[in-house]
């Protein structure tokens, strides 16, 4: 097999590997990061490490996940990469009865480090989502909701009511925030 075709299979495991964090596989969720790699997503953002530990913060609470993760487009320059993986994050909080679905797009900064592809840098485009009802429809705080953009509204709400409070506003389809952190990407991919 050609290293291209190397490259590529090795950043889809990264992107994939993903679903480590669904089974509560906590050390090879870690292993798909370099050690100063950092994420932002809608309720986390610092070290990959720290996310791992909030991660199983999460998975005794509440709240519930699943994330499907598409094949990754991905942008090689020399020993690094831009992964850009098309995901549905699926979310439940099994107490509130309550869940949502979300659709969007990592977008990974990936380097080769002694021969190893890892991810440096993960954060989220959200493209858009919306409630789900798994026990029958129940009652929302619709002032609450507005806080957030419509993409991301229901993860965020959900989240929130989780406790696992979103900060800030994130990137979502079409923004300047978008537009701004892939800039940034192929930026940090040329250098």
């Amino acid at each position: 097999m050609d290293t291209y075709l190397q490259d590529r299979l090795a950043i889809a495991d990264l992107m994939t590997g993903w679903m480590h964090r669904d089974l509560a596989e906590w050390d090879q969720l870690r292993a798909l990061f370099h050690a100063d790699a950092v994420i932002e997503i809608t309720w986390f953002e610092g070290k990959a490490s720290d996310f791992v530990e909030g991660s199983m913060r999460m998975s005794a609470s509440d709240i519930r996940t699943k994330h499907l993760i598409a094949a990754p487009v991905v942008t090689f320059h020399d020993d690094k990469a831009i992964a850009e993986t098309n995901a549905m994050v699926i979310a439940e909080n099994v107490e509130l009865r309550v869940g949502c679905s979300v659709h969007c797009r990592f977008y990974d900064e990936v380097e080769r480090r002694a021969g190893a592809w890892k991810i440096v840098k993960r954060q989220v485009v959200y493209d858009m989502g919306s409630f789900t009802f798994p026990f029958g429809i129940v009652g929302l705080d619709v002032e609450a909701i507005k806080n957030y953009p419509s993409e991301y509204a229901a993860l965020a709400y959900l989240l929130d009511k989780s406790g696992f409070p979103v900060r800030r506003v994130f990137a979502t389809k079409g923004s300047a925030l978008e537009k701004t952190m892939k800039d940034a990407g192929q930026a940090w991919l040329r250098s």
